[in-house]
């Protein structure tokens, strides 16, 4: 098993989880690491979405041969979409939890407000200056997009604007999806219909589960992965 953890978190979201599969399990081989740009990990060094962090966590599939369930929350369940399309062959399924695969159907996307709309523009055109715009971005962004610095920033806008629908067409391996009932940021009609796009899906709905599924709902989580596992060793 090999874990992603969601933005602004890391790999320790995973800690219960992987000794819940080491006790029921003895030696798995699962592991957790840390996505670039959080916790000990570096930034990239250009801005790119999930598919630029598929080919940066690619060469760990090179440790985890021959074959790998590839677990997934929010922000790293879309890069392990995309690992499950570039590497078929090592991925042999895929446990996703809270991802934004798919744009919600319940609220209409958000458009920046008119002032920050402006100011942007004015930005834009030199006429004004890096510390107004920085003011702006702090009152009227995101609590991720303001904590985000540098080359982050630009990963955050790129990873927010994309969907999925091309590479869950293509995911061809076994994929469960373990959705805590009260997500409020990727409600479970999200993942409801990224099921019926994809070849080989189930669908676990947790009560009493929010956004966090590694962490307030390990032991589901770790059963979803045993059930992809070969007999304990």
């Amino acid at each position: 098993m090999l874990a992603l953890h969601g933005w602004g978190r890391s790999h320790a979201d995973f800690d219960t989880a992987l000794a819940d599969l080491v006790e029921t399990r003895g030696s798995t081989g699962a592991i957790a690491l840390d996505l670039p740009g959080f916790g000990a990990s570096p930034a990239p060094e250009a801005p790119c979405g999930a598919a630029g962090y598929a080919e940066m966590v690619g060469p760990v599939l090179d440790e985890c041969r021959p074959q790998i369930v590839l677990v997934g929350h929010s922000f790293g369940g879309r890069v392990a979409a995309e690992m499950a399309v570039r590497f078929p062959d090592t991925v042999a399924a895929l446990v996703l939890c809270g991802v934004p695969l798919l744009q919600r159907t319940d609220r209409p996307a958000a458009r920046p407000a008119l002032r920050y709309r402006i100011v942007r523009q004015l930005h834009r055109r030199r006429l004004l200056g890096e510390g107004t715009m920085e003011r702006m971005r702090q009152r009227y962004g995101s609590a991720d997009y303001r904590s985000a610095t540098g080359v982050m920033r630009d990963v955050l806008v790129t990873a927010v604007n994309e969907t999925y629908e091309s590479q869950l067409s293509r995911i061809s391996q076994p994929a469960e999806l373990l959705w805590g009932r009260h997500d409020d940021e990727v409600p479970v009609d999200v993942a409801q219909r990224a099921a019926r796009m994809l070849a080989d899906a189930r669908l676990t709905v947790l009560d009493g589960v929010g956004h966090f599924v590694p962490s307030e709902a390990p032991g589901a989580l770790a059963d979803a992965v045993a059930r992809h596992l070969g007999p304990p060793s």
